[in-house]
């Protein structure tokens, strides 16, 4: 129960993320809250749910007097038995007319029987029979969209590399919608939630926290270690939905350059580690891409980034830290232990039986913080590893280049980025300036 009221918080969280912002206005914010009302959301349990106006205002006056702990509901136990007839009389309803909703069902049955089910309930049970609702929404139209500033919306998203050293790749990268600057991005062997996190860890580290990250729906990007890390920085975490990739087009855009510009030149020249593809990467994109004009903003990603003046100051590495740990729940034994992947640790006897959060590097298995209710308690103390790296989360292999053969292009700009880096001033070391060297010289 406390697994499902934590992914029930989560969802409610998703969605006044942006009601709760300060800069809208009430007639903004009751817009917004229409419009979430108007359509259906990805609940908890993956399924497609309407959610009523009352309902996210109610639980944005809960997150701004108690924050995220106040949408996390309550732990209860509710015994109900939904007659078995009444189900199957669903079941038949949604098979003659597949477009019928849950909530005409629950009408439905409730003339015909005199009670009903909840539709929230039907939903379920029809979701879990095999019958989804076949409804179609109209065709809309859509405008063009660009962020008034930076770091107001990064778009996220992953590209199919190149095979390096027999081992498919994948880029991730977040892009600013405002200068269409490249923030955080770095290549890698698996698709996964641990290397869409560093891209976007990396930056943020570099360029500053953003107010919102939109993604669409892939497996890197639903995970709750991501939700957990953008609802602990602030950030609002925006899903496109299923078939409507509105918004994902600069990034789109991106991924065609990168096809064009650093892949082809990367058949010709296959590095021989993933190590030596983001360097090459790197060298590309600050030397190349960030100071190319762009064709829709007349000027380079650089230069309109750093109109509004620097880059903001990123958080400091412990908040970083601690908001892409990894965290899960587990129940400790009666005789004060628990196991997690294989592994078996200890914790102080006053919290047998009870229901901990355990936070910790993926990376590394051997340190467990323990948790409850958000107040830490301790450190697991080990008893058994068998695995050291969470089994989601995987180091990428460190492998030899090969040696290359006639004009290496992406080797030429990653050797003219190292020589612009290698030339610019270290004003640490500069000389003093004015009357005291002037005074050293006469003595």
């Amino acid at each position: 129960m406390d697994d499902r009221a934590q992914q029930v918080g989560l969802f409610r969280y998703s969605l006044v993320r942006e009601l709760s912002s300060e800069r809208l206005s009430n007639r903004e914010r009751g817009a917004l809250a229409r419009s979430m009302a108007a359509r259906e959301q990805i609940g908890p349990d993956g399924l497609w749910v309407r959610v009523s106006r009352s309902s996210i205002d109610r639980w944005t006056r809960a997150y701004r007097l108690g924050g995220f702990e106040a949408l996390v509901p309550a732990s209860r136990r509710v015994e109900t038995k939904t007659p078995v007839h009444l189900l199957e009389m669903a079941c038949a309803l949604r098979r003659e007319q597949p477009a019928r909703t849950a909530a005409q069902i629950h009408r439905i049955i409730f003339e015909a029987e005199g009670w009903s089910p909840s539709a929230r309930t039907l939903q379920r049970h029809l979701a879990a029979a095999g019958l989804p609702w076949k409804g179609a929404s109209p065709a809309r139209a859509t405008g063009r969209f660009e962020a008034e500033r930076r770091n107001e919306l990064w778009t996220g998203d992953a590209l199919h590399g190149p095979q390096v050293d027999g081992r498919k790749t994948f880029l991730f990268c977040f892009i600013d919608d405002h200068s269409r600057l490249l923030c955080g991005y770095r290549w890698a062997t698996r698709e996964d939630v641990l290397n869409a996190s560093r891209a976007l860890r990396l930056g943020i580290a570099a360029r500053g926290l953003c107010d919102a990250v939109y993604l669409d729906n892939g497996s890197p990007f639903v995970s709750g270690q991501l939700l957990r890390a953008c609802a602990l920085l602030k950030i609002r975490l925006i899903h496109s939905r299923p078939g409507r990739p509105e918004g994902r087009g600069k990034i789109e855009r991106f991924f065609r350059t990168v096809r064009e510009q650093f892949l082809r030149e990367v058949e010709h020249h296959p590095p021989g580690s993933v190590e030596e593809l983001n360097r090459l990467f790197v060298a590309w994109v600050e030397s190349v891409y960030h100071r190319t004009i762009h064709s829709e903003t007349d000027q380079s990603p650089l230069e309109r980034f750093h109109a509004a003046g620097p880059a903001p100051a990123p958080p400091a590495e412990a908040v970083l830290r601690e908001a892409f740990l990894w965290s899960e729940k587990r129940t400790v034994s009666k005789t004060g232990t628990f196991g997690m992947h294989g592994n078996e640790y200890e914790v102080d006897a006053e919290l047998a039986r009870a229901r901990v959060e355990l936070v910790f590097d993926p990376l590394d298995l051997t340190e467990i913080e323990v948790r409850v209710a958000g107040r830490r308690v301790g450190i697991a103390v080990p008893l058994l590893i068998r695995r050291h790296v969470h089994p989601k989360a995987r180091v990428e292999p460190d492998l030899e280049r090969p040696a290359a053969i006639g004009i290496d292009y992406l080797g030429l700009v990653a050797a003219r980025r190292e020589r612009e880096l290698a030339q610019r001033i270290d004003y640490r070391n500069l000389p003093p300036i004015g009357g005291s060297e002037t005074e050293e010289n006469q003595q």
